[in-house]
């Protein structure tokens, strides 16, 4: 089995955000003054984790904020991020640049949920979902495929330190390597993955991770917790468990969802 992390971060504020109109793809606006803060707290926040992987949608607000992130890095100034697409966020069609309360009018009037509701031009869930749904297999091959290209790390070298610097901020509790017993417990993490995307999009990933795949959650998140968007520059962590079998399914666990200490003040993430 191979383990990784999966650090998800949505972008920071935008002044559209703030006046909420939709952005989707076709407004490619910039971080706020506010959002550049935010998105400098979460490079604080997150400055002792050693990344092994960046991946960002190409959108300019997500491009700032995962640059912003990594600029506070103590290891990862210097990392390459791969933009892509496939992170965007959801497309909304004749909905962009229109008032979130417009959205919620067009989705009343043809009798449907808000978030379910796709305007014309839009994506629907299922066609964000398979986005989302095809980057995280990519991702997982690719792991998976690195992993085998290396040795097995002996222990202290960097692999345990990629679980060290984890544990340090986030509550991986049983899930930290250093717990397992040594004959036959869960392998080291082989890699730590920061993925910097969009609200809604983020929304229909975690779904995905929920619904479909085997996916253990902290006994502390709530219904509303799950099924919220994340704040602009909330942090979600997740061990993702990848079997070399092509045909087995992924495992994974929630450490937390939607973290936003950093934009507090409050340094203790561990009260998810």
């Amino acid at each position: 089995m191979t383990r990784f992390a999966l650090t998800v971060v949505r972008h920071g504020e935008t002044r559209l955000n703030k006046e909420k109109i939709l952005q989707g793809q076709g407004v490619d606006e910039p971080l706020s003054e506010t959002g550049f803060q935010q998105a400098a707290a979460a490079g604080v926040f997150l400055s002792n984790v050693r990344f092994t992987h960046a991946f960002s949608s190409d959108l300019t607000r997500t491009r700032q904020t995962v640059h912003g992130i990594l600029e506070k890095s103590k290891f990862c100034k210097d990392m390459t991020v791969t933009f892509d697409s496939r992170l965007r966020e959801r497309k909304y069609g004749v909905a962009e640049r229109q008032a979130l309360s417009e959205l919620r009018a067009m989705a009343r009037e043809a009798g449907e949920e808000c978030h379910a509701f796709t305007p014309p031009g839009g994506e629907t869930l299922d066609q964000v979902k398979m986005r989302g749904k095809d980057f995280f297999e990519f991702l997982c091959q690719l792991i998976l495929k690195e992993a085998g290209q290396k040795e097995q790390f002996p222990p202290g070298t960097p692999s345990n330190c990629l679980e060290t610097s984890l544990a340090e901020i986030f509550p991986l509790g049983k899930h930290r390597a250093s717990k397992s017993p040594p004959d036959g417990g869960a392998p080291e993490l082989v890699a730590s993955v920061l993925v910097v995307s969009h609200g809604a999009y983020m929304r229909t990933l975690f779904s995905y991770f929920l619904t479909d795949l085997p996916c253990a959650l902290p006994g502390s998140l709530s219904r509303s917790e799950l099924t919220s968007v994340s704040p602009n520059t909330g942090i979600s962590v997740f061990i993702v468990n990848v079997e070399n079998d092509p045909e087995a399914t992924p495992t994974l666990q929630c450490v937390c969802m939607n973290l936003q200490e950093h934009l507090s003040g409050t340094a203790d993430a561990r009260q998810v």
